[in-house]
């Protein structure tokens, strides 16, 4: 794939599970709405809905904006039929259609009650969305590959690969495994905090629960962390490994490790003490784009 293909998904996007309006009331609704707006305003390049969102989810945000891209981040193969996906996204107008991009994963066994052989189970999907009666062709899809075989998956039969909670070693050998021409889109969580300890304790918060999952806990050991590093929510060495944490400038020189290791747009989550990543800190987010100004 070319540096065009690559385009739409701009170098910094935001990463939000806040973003359901299948589960929102009508305020709710309403404040997601204008909360994507004013992303597409700033000049993300990208916006992911996190936490498992539905086709219509994406559908919702795609009508409150115009131009800006609307990825999944990811979609879980269990809960949603790959001939269900294929036929709400050909339902869309030509223009939404082309913003779209489905961010699709296998989620993990202790969420998903149906889970068994992952990978078999992922190439099936991806089968039957390519035999859709309107199919969803590989460019217009990533995956959420941590291992190798997964993202080997990733780089024949999808535009690329959306990692979720990684370092910039993973980074770098994503990037080798994938080829150059591949998307590579990692998420990256932030907390900008000047108070570089009470970061930490916001990143925590968010951490701990991830690390009850053996999807994410096995690939960091693959990395070189060990089971210590995963006691009391994690240890000041994972969290530096996993998380953009502190001032601007901290926030900004680790994001562009991600970039030197390998990725092409990097996904930014949010995290606050206030809403531990759950709302729309919609003032953050304005407060980045002008950390990223040049990235926009």
């Amino acid at each position: 794939m070319t540096s065009t293909t690559h385009r739409p998904l701009g170098r910094i996007g935001i990463w939000s599970g806040a973003l359901h309006a299948s589960r929102a009331d009508d305020a709710g609704r309403k404040a997601i709405a204008e909360a994507v707006a004013e992303l597409e305003e700033l000049g993300y390049g990208t916006v992911w809905l996190g936490g498992n969102p539905s086709p219509d989810d994406a559908a919702a945000v795609l009508a409150a904006t115009r131009t800006i891209t609307v990825a999944t981040g990811i979609l879980s193969i269990w809960e949603h039929t790959p001939e269900a996906v294929a036929a709400r996204i050909a339902a869309l107008d030509a223009d939404a259609r082309e913003r779209f991009l489905l961010g699709l994963g296998v989620s993990h066994s202790v969420l998903a009650p149906r889970y068994a052989k992952p990978y078999s189970a992922m190439v099936a999907y991806l089968d039957a969305l390519d035999n859709a009666p309107e199919p969803l062709d590989d460019t217009r899809r990533v995956l959420a590959a941590l291992g190798p075989k997964m993202l080997k998956l990733a780089a024949g039969r999808a535009r690329g690969a959306h990692p979720y909670l990684v370092t910039t070693e993973h980074t770098a050998q994503a990037r080798e495994a994938l080829g150059p021409d591949a998307v590579l889109a990692p998420e990256v969580s932030v907390v900008l905090d000047t108070d570089l300890d009470r970061a930490r304790t916001t990143a925590r918060n968010m951490l701990a629960m991830y690390l009850q999952l053996p999807n994410y806990t096995d690939n960091l050991l693959r990395l070189g962390y060990t089971g210590s590093d995963f006691e009391d929510g994690g240890s000041d060495r994972l969290l530096d490994g996993l998380f953009a944490l502190g001032d601007a400038e901290r926030v900004r020189a680790r994001t562009r490790a991600y970039f030197d290791a390998g990725a092409d747009h990097v996904a930014l989550q949010v995290l606050t003490a206030e809403e531990g990543g759950a709302g729309l800190p919609r003032a953050v987010w304005r407060e980045l784009a002008g950390v990223f100004a040049d990235d926009l």
